[in-house]
């Protein structure tokens, strides 16, 4: 058994109501270098918060989440500034996941972290998505 963290990823249309779907789940397994999102965007229940929102636009940044998952966009490798100095980052699958498991005040946001342990983790993944983004 090997263990990984995932988020829930929310959509949040107005973000000063705090009310959210949840629409996706990106899961780290870093023993099994997997970093993995899976997605589904129920437009019928997003329709209920928000009946203007662009359901278009929340698949095309759960899509992003994706290609940032896979590699496909670099995540700003370099130095960066902390409370203690600076310090090298690298575009690795750990960076990746902290920069998609930080909190920020989009449509779409991440949840807080979990954790699980599991032989599989992409297998994890198709489990929980039906169980944390239920669908109409």
């Amino acid at each position: 058994m090997t263990p990984y963290q995932y988020v829930v990823l929310r959509c949040v249309p107005h973000v000063e109501r705090e009310e959210f779907v949840n629409v996706g789940v990106v899961l780290h397994c870093p023993d099994e270098g997997f970093l993995g999102c899976a997605w589904r965007v129920d437009e019928d229940r997003l329709r209920v918060l928000a009946p203007d929102l662009d359901a278009a636009a929340v698949r095309q940044a759960l899509d992003g989440v994706d290609k940032v998952c896979r590699g496909e966009i670099d995540v700003a490798a370099g130095s960066r500034a902390t409370a203690y100095g600076t310090r090298e980052v690298r575009d690795d699958l750990s960076t990746r996941f902290g920069l998609l498991k930080a909190p920020r005040s989009t449509v779409l946001q991440p949840g807080p972290v979990h954790g699980g342990v599991t032989t599989d983790p992409e297998e994890e993944l198709t489990r929980l998505l039906p169980r944390l983004v239920p669908s109409t």
